[in-house]
């Protein structure tokens, strides 16, 4: 059933890099073989975004078949500068399906003159259409993608008759102070599992409590008139 404020997207690249951003500081990567709730929140923003509301990921379908290519990178050194030497494991020609809704965010009730629902739906749409307002990026700054509008489940999937596909410890998603109420920011974790190819996403809120790591104590920031400084760091962090 669908819910509102629903909408649908396709996402291509020639290639994603899906990891805990916090292993992204230096030395050799590894993808995912699918994509964090994180990264697809990432994406939706970039589409279309405003602190009156919350995205939300409901479902995400894998089209292509899952392959992944290592590509010896020369990352810039944290430390002294100059470059290092390392390997990193991207996905390779993805393809996916996301289905995504927002909903508003009581944190936020200085937007709440904003909370038109007919407004923000329709211009989501019209920012799918246009391949979205900013740049498309799956998982990493390197990997830029495509958007374009679609229909969940149409067309052939690589996984569409392949069962069930269990997954172990994964990163979710981060815990923002303007999103769930409470003075700190953390990183969630879950067990996603991929049946006939669809992997559909815990709320936020579901995740288990001891699937969460405690970062540090931060307080909502105070957003300019765009909102955009603060939501530039997130995706830093995407």
């Amino acid at each position: 059933m669908k819910k509102a404020n629903q909408v649908c997207y396709k996402v291509s690249a020639p290639y994603a890099l899906f990891t805990d951003p916090f292993s992204k500081t230096g030395g050799d990567k590894c993808s995912y073989h699918i994509p964090t709730y994180e990264a697809l929140i990432g994406i939706t923003k970039s589409i279309y975004w405003k602190p009156t509301f919350l995205w939300f990921i409901d479902k995400v379908r894998i089209i292509n078949p899952i392959r992944t290519e290592s590509k010896n990178i020369k990352p810039l050194k944290m430390n002294d500068g100059g470059n290092g030497l390392a390997i990193y494991n991207y996905l390779a020609n993805v393809e996916y399906q996301v289905l995504a809704h927002f909903e508003w965010n009581p944190h936020r009730p200085e937007f709440e003159k904003d909370r038109i629902e007919g407004k923000h739906f329709t211009i989501a749409q019209r920012m799918i259409e246009k391949g979205g307002r900013r740049d498309i990026f799956l998982g990493t700054r390197e990997c830029q993608g495509y958007v374009e509008p679609c229909e969940f489940g149409t067309g052939e999937g690589a996984y569409d008759n392949a069962g069930e596909m269990a997954y172990g410890v994964t990163f979710h998603g981060f815990d923002y102070p303007d999103e769930t109420g409470e003075n700190k920011f953390q990183k969630r974790f879950w067990r996603p599992k991929m049946v006939n190819g669809v992997i559909e996403f815990l709320r936020p809120n579901e995740c288990a409590a001891d699937m969460k790591v405690f970062i540090r104590d931060m307080k909502p920031g105070k957003l300019q008139s765009s909102g955009l400084k603060e939501e530039s760091l997130r995706h830093e962090l995407d």
